[in-house]
């Protein structure tokens, strides 16, 4: 629930506070005013992408921040969050919860899921088929879940086994030449039988196998100068001797003379490897003239089939793997077809379960949306539930059926598309319904921008009745220009224009909360675009009622 906001800079609202009811608030003003820039700035909380073109002129960034009240078990670290959001010029967002920065996907995730808008544009998301036939499954309850993850998972089994025997198919289409290439090429590279890391092991060793003699001989001469007599480490060992009575009495010539027993110990060890070294180094001729000719086999490969090795042992996986599957393609082909058919069969099954399960729920769902109309103030409307079996050829991961709602303006009248219902008002109730059907949590915050279009009358009280159920239920917001709907509320806020002195004065957002005679004012303007005796009174009588 949102409790408190804090606007500023946005659009033509340079700072502006509201304090939210925790059931029912409503927004009016004239048309232009600036009541949907409000609800942009909730959006800009609950994760929705932000547009610099928003930024008021003048300013270098929005800023938009609102204290959140969380409902219990909705694993917050409290009951209450603090949320902002701010845009700069150059199109860099912030956001932040607590005052830590989080991503903007973190705000979505956090904080959007506690809220649900419902605007002029949002109307066009429920029209299409595909969000009507998510909008079937979602109302068919948890039990639902696990029928259709079963046939999801069966089509995409399918889908695998049809890939795979199309892949044979083609593997059984190529020309001759084809495999024949992949022969003389398998051939070839496993004449010669490269190994992984053998060319760059070669590249390593031949330098070591031309100079062997060289290396032999320096490794030589520096064994000699440590170990032979009067060398090196005899001089070492002498000045450790020369040490060892004088070290006692002085602390820093201790520590010279342990460092220098170190450096004698590390020289006998170098000098022991440096003769094991000599040793193992050694020109050659053979051992080099088989790495050369081992090299020139490589890169012959190389240049035939590379240009890197890693392509010669790419190519050979290949081509085995081509030719394994032409050997033994009828055996492949058949074991193929078969899983294809286990498949179909589990893709059947799962198709009719999920099929039925949708009926089922189609019923229900319509009998409860027909139920809403009534209480919106349809006389004899109701809205019907289509489904179509889909060719087989026509499935996919949604389903076998095409889903679609109807809607019937009474009895005797033909059940048409949503999309082709005529009357703004009529198209504005049934989004309505099916909004509120959608609800499967409570304690929601809904946000509805002018969803009364083209209301009038005794519908317009219906509305205003339906949406104060809501609040019952749900904290709500709207935006309207129905004195009924306004009425209701138990917080009312105006949008107005203002503008200062002369004529190049900046033209800004003023928000305000009516309550007594200036909620009165409010409403009979609603009403009749008037505040005069007849006016005022009407607007009374509306809040008595």
């Amino acid at each position: 629930m949102i409790d408190e906001l804090h606007v500023g800079n946005y659009a033509l609202i340079e700072a502006a506070t509201l304090e939210f009811s925790a059931r029912f608030t409503v927004l009016t003003g004239e048309t232009g005013a600036g009541k949907t820039a409000l609800v942009g700035a909730i959006k800009l909380l609950i994760g929705e992408r932000a547009d610099v073109g928003a930024i008021s002129d003048g300013a270098d960034e929005l800023r938009v921040s609102a204290r959140i009240l969380m409902p219990s078990g909705a694993g917050e670290a409290g009951d209450e969050v603090i949320v902002s959001r701010r845009l700069n010029r150059a199109g860099r967002s912030r956001a932040s919860i607590d005052g830590e920065m989080v991503a903007v996907a973190e705000l979505a995730e956090r904080i959007g899921s506690r809220f649900d808008l419902l605007g002029q544009h949002e109307h066009q998301k429920l029209l299409s088929t595909s969000a009507q036939l998510a909008f079937l499954d979602k109302s068919a309850g948890e039990g639902f879940k696990s029928v259709y993850q079963q046939y999801l998972d069966a089509f995409r089994k399918h889908q695998a086994a049809a890939d795979e025997l199309a892949a044979l198919n083609t593997a059984a289409l190529e020309s001759t030449r084809s495999l024949s290439d992949a022969r003389f090429a398998l051939q070839q590279i496993e004449a010669v039988n490269p190994k992984e890391d053998e060319y760059r092991q070669l590249q390593e060793d031949l330098p070591i196998l031309r100079s062997g003699e060289e290396l032999a001989h320096a490794a030589e001469t520096a064994w000699q100068l440590l170990r032979d007599e009067d060398r090196a480490l005899d001089f070492i060992a002498q000045a450790d001797r020369v040490l060892g009575s004088a070290r006692s009495l002085d602390a820093r010539l201790d520590q010279l003379a342990e460092r220098l027993t170190s450096a004698q110990i590390d020289l006998e060890d170098i000098a022991s490897e440096m003769l094991a070294y000599r040793d193992s180094v050694s020109f050659d001729a053979d051992a080099l003239g088989l790495a050369l000719d081992r090299l020139s086999e490589l890169e012959s490969l190389m240049r035939r089939f590379g240009p890197r090795i890693e392509d010669v042992l790419a190519l050979r996986e290949q081509a085995q793997r081509q030719l394994s599957i032409a050997d033994n393609l009828p055996e492949l082909v058949a074991a193929a077809n078969a899983e294809l058919e286990r498949c179909e069969e589990s893709l059947v099954a799962a198709a009719d379960a999920l099929a039925r399960a949708r009926r089922e729920a189609a019923i229900s769902l319509s009998a409860r949306l027909s139920d809403r109309l009534t209480s919106l103030a349809f006389s004899g409307a109701t809205i019907q539930a289509s489904i179509v079996d889909l060719p087989r050829s026509d499935w996919g991961p949604a389903g076998s059926q095409r889903f679609e709602l109807l809607y019937q303006p009474g009895p005797r009248l033909s059940a048409r598309p949503l999309a082709r219902i005529a009357s703004g008002g009529e198209l504005s109730r049934v989004m309505l319904a099916l909004k509120s059907e959608l609800l499967a949590d409570e304690g929601l915050t809904l946000v509805f921008d002018e969803v009364d279009a083209g209301i009038g009358g005794a519908a317009a009280t219906a509305v205003a009745l339906f949406l104060r159920r809501l609040a019952d239920i749900h904290q709500v917001i709207v935006v309207t220009h129905l004195a009924q709907i306004a009425a209701l509320a138990d917080r009312h806020y105006v949008v107005e224009k203002s503008a200062g002195g002369g004529s190049d004065a900046v033209v800004g957002t003023v928000i305000y909360e009516v309550d007594g005679e200036l909620r009165v004012a409010e409403l009979a303007r609603m009403l009749s675009g008037s505040t005069d005796s007849a006016a005022l009174n009407h607007a009374r009588e509306l809040l008595k009622r």
